[in-house]
């Protein structure tokens, strides 16, 4: 059984290698692409529209609204990075449906890649908002002396992003593999069922869990 789809490697070349997160990533990239060309191509304002339509106003408006409910004012600014966290960690878990299915976020390279995106968006959005002299005070409150420690708060929540993704997912197909091998017609079913729903909670905590760190470099309030 192996733990991570790095452990698939189909190309190497010395410390260079093309492994199975790679080219999951890659294909999923391909397909949120492509459906997003394909639904997007023909959107209307008339009051009958296609059922894609429907589904994707729907899909923006809950994230709109959960962007706001955060506190970021101008859900507009941000659903192009967040929605992305969503949709492509909701379809990289949903697959798990497929048996030969390995999901990129059990492996801790993506999850790390997803952390690190984070990581980065803070401060673009921070110094989008408050400018680059603002955004770096905001390391000196309440005092100058908390500065070692908000810059430890910025490593350590994003290593917890990283960790906490890669955790839940790759424990879950471990447990899927284990039940697997124990009654091969009756666990596994189950536990592909809870795995799609506990897939879906972790795009939405990942997703929720940036639009907090956000909301907070943009200085508004978060819950």
């Amino acid at each position: 059984m192996k733990l991570s789809p790095d452990e698939t490697i189909f190309w190497e070349y010395g410390f260079i290698n093309i492994n199975l997160t790679i080219v999951t990533t890659w294909a999923l990239m391909l397909i949120l692409v492509i459906s997003s060309r394909l639904i997007t191509r023909n959107l209307k304002v008339e009051i009958h529209i296609s059922r894609w339509q429907v589904i994707l106003e729907i899909i923006v408006i809950m994230i709109n609204n959960q962007i706001k409910e955060i506190g970021l004012e101008k859900p507009e600014k941000y659903i192009g990075f967040i929605g992305t966290l969503f949709l492509f960690i909701g379809l990289a878990n949903l697959f798990v449906i497929f048996p030969w299915y390995q999901p990129p976020t059990s492996s801790l390279s993506a999850t790390a890649a997803l952390a690190i995106s984070v990581f980065l968006s803070v401060p673009y959005f921070g110094i989008g908002k408050k400018g680059l002299g603002g955004y770096l005070k905001s390391y000196l409150k309440p005092t100058f002396m908390m500065l070692p420690f908000n810059l430890i708060s910025e490593v350590s929540r994003t290593l917890a992003l990283a960790i906490r993704l890669f955790g839940n997912i790759m424990s879950g197909g471990m447990i899927v593999a284990i039940l697997l091998s124990i009654a091969p017609f009756i666990f596994p079913v189950i536990m592909n069922v809870l795995g799609l729903l506990t897939g879906m909670i972790q795009a939405y905590i990942f997703s929720i869990l940036a639009t907090v760190y956000i909301a907070g470099a943009v200085k508004i309030k978060a819950i």
